[in-house]
């Protein structure tokens, strides 16, 4: 263990300031990610497939939102990663109470100094928990806006940049939950994953009611992986992996196919495209190579495409339409 930690920490050394090898590189990410991975199944049992998912969209710099009905573990999870990833992290309990001033941050007067001062809200962070985001008033919503496109707000005319990395993790309850807002399509199309956790298997839910009626909180066993400075270095890791001009092919044939269905009534954006691009890559990485595959394309469509689409009939599921055409769309060799 002290060697292969000594060996790490020597490849930490190399990224600061020399030139490695790129496998090497790619081989420290791999180990990295599947550190951060172990971590979080100390906590979250049996959503191994969410977890990398989440970790994909970390190193391709996008925002997931989490779906689910209450008590299956979206703010658990997201807690505990941003604790494993070693950056600031703070929480905003969305309702429909909290106006947009609670979220970017308000202009205070200050007698001592007679004039307003501008008071930081808590998307001032590197990750913002955003729970339960569709309890809060549409307007609220909006407040994220910009924050999430720019890693930036507007407060009065002023304009106030964000800490870096800036990273959303939204939870919702489905709409049919009492008391909840839909998320407008703007707001929806800044997420680069929507998820959903799902109920556990009986296995995992064993593991929940064996760990969490004991002593203690699980949460404390969750450590810290990375430091800033390496979050910054798996992002330039995943953006320099190779998309191949196969691979956007592909994703054009996709996206296109996918506008022309009249079944559909707002189609893929081309934000949406260059997210399924950034979120394939960030797989690839996970899986140690240099270079996005097709079949990574595939595995993910799903999740960065499907809440951005409308169809035009309640009765037709989005994701049950884009595995028709994934089904349909011709594959091509690596």
């Amino acid at each position: 263990m002290d060697k292969e930690r000594k060996e790490e920490g020597q490849i930490e050394r190399e990224l600061e300031g020399k030139q490695v090898p790129e496998q090497e590189r790619i081989d420290w990410a791999c180990r990295v990610l599947q550190s951060i991975r172990d971590n979080l199944n100390k906590v979250v049992f049996g959503k191994e497939e969410q977890i990398e998912a989440i970790l994909n969209a970390f190193c391709a710099k996008g925002h997931i939102l989490l779906e689910d009905h209450p008590g299956v573990g979206k703010t658990l999870l997201a807690r505990a990663f941003g604790k494993a990833v070693g950056l600031d992290t703070s929480r905003i309990q969305f309702t429909p109470d909290v106006v947009p001033g609670g979220v970017t941050g308000t202009m205070v007067y200050s007698r001592r100094e007679e004039r307003f001062t501008f008071r930081a809200g808590p998307v001032f962070t590197n990750i913002l928990l955003a729970d339960e985001i569709n309890r809060g008033t549409p307007r609220t919503q909006s407040s994220l806006l910009q924050a999430m496109e720019e890693q930036a707000v507007t407060v009065e005319d002023a304009h106030y940049e964000l800490p870096y990395p800036f990273f959303v993790i939204a939870t919702q309850n489905p709409l049919e939950v009492h008391g909840t807002f839909p998320l407008p399509e703007s707001q929806l199309d800044r997420f680069m994953m929507l998820l959903s956790l799902g109920y556990p298997d009986t296995r995992a839910e064993d593991e929940i009611l064996r760990t969490y009626a004991s002593p203690g909180d699980p949460l404390e066993e969750v450590e810290v992986v990375l430091s800033p400075e390496e979050v910054g270095q798996l992002a330039e890791l995943s953006a320099g992996v190779y998309v191949g001009e196969k691979v956007r092919a592909y994703i054009l044939d996709l996206v296109n196919e996918i506008r022309e269905d009249s079944r559909i009534k707002m189609g893929v954006s081309p934000r949406a495209a260059l997210g399924l691009a950034r979120a394939a890559q960030g797989r690839a990485l996970m899986k140690g190579r240099d270079s996005v595959l097709p079949d990574d394309v595939k595995c993910l469509a799903v999740n960065v495409l499907a809440h951005r689409v409308v169809p035009v009939s309640y009765s037709d599921s989005s994701g049950e339409i884009l595995r028709e055409h994934l089904d349909r769309v011709p594959v091509p060799e690596a």
